[in-house]
């Protein structure tokens, strides 16, 4: 009777035990590779990711807290306010006008505001926008008196680093020029006066 293989021979099949222990199994001559099995715990998704229902309450969870963060940190105004009179006058050339612009401004933080910079800007029915820096107010006297109808209505000049309590308002005029003739300023789409604190967001006026 002739030798038998041992079990390890790569050609015979697998014992019992070789099976039971989990080796590896050797291919059998001209056959498919042999693939172990996997257990259950591989086979099968859902032992190993969560419930839909699960994962769809954590996203719900977790965007809800990014809504409740966006709105505490939104950008919250610093003022309000109000166009409250605006005169203009032609100068000599017809293409441009001087205009005297009154305004009110609200300080609605808990911080005092100190006023560094306002412009002026108007849209034209042709569709151009035009801005320009506030004149200074030394600068007053000699238009009110070369053009009468900018100083009827105007009151105390709105100075840079005029300083606004908490809770308190100022009024007060700017003066601007725009390279448009009366009659195309008087034809306006709109007109926009633009506050910029110190260290703070501007705040816009629109009339």
């Amino acid at each position: 009777m002739p030798d038998e293989k041992p079990a390890s021979d790569p050609n015979l099949p697998p014992t019992p035990e070789q099976t039971e222990a989990g080796l590896p199994l050797a291919p059998q001559p001209g056959g498919p590779p042999i693939v172990p099995a996997f257990g259950e715990e591989f086979d099968r998704a859902k032992w190993t990711l969560p419930p839909v229902k699960i994962v769809g309450i954590a996203i719900a969870i977790v965007a809800v807290a990014l809504a409740v963060v966006a709105f505490l940190n939104r950008a919250r105004p610093v003022g309000v306010g109000s166009i409250d009179k605006v005169a203009a006058a032609e100068l000599g050339d017809k293409a441009s006008v001087l205009v005297a612009i009154n305004i009110t401004l609200r300080n609605v933080t808990e911080k005092p505001l100190y006023i560094h910079e306002m412009n002026a800007t108007v849209s034209t029915a042709q569709g151009k926008s035009l801005s320009d820096s506030a004149a200074s107010p030394v600068d007053f006297a000699r238009y009110f008196q070369a053009y009468p109808a900018l100083g009827q209505s105007a009151i105390a000049p709105l100075q840079v680093e005029t300083k606004i309590a908490p809770g308190a308002e100022v009024r007060g005029t700017l003066v601007v020029s725009f390279p448009v003739s009366a009659a195309e300023f008087d034809q306006r789409k709109s007109l926009r006066v633009t506050i910029r604190p110190y260290d703070r967001p501007p705040v816009v006026l629109t009339q």
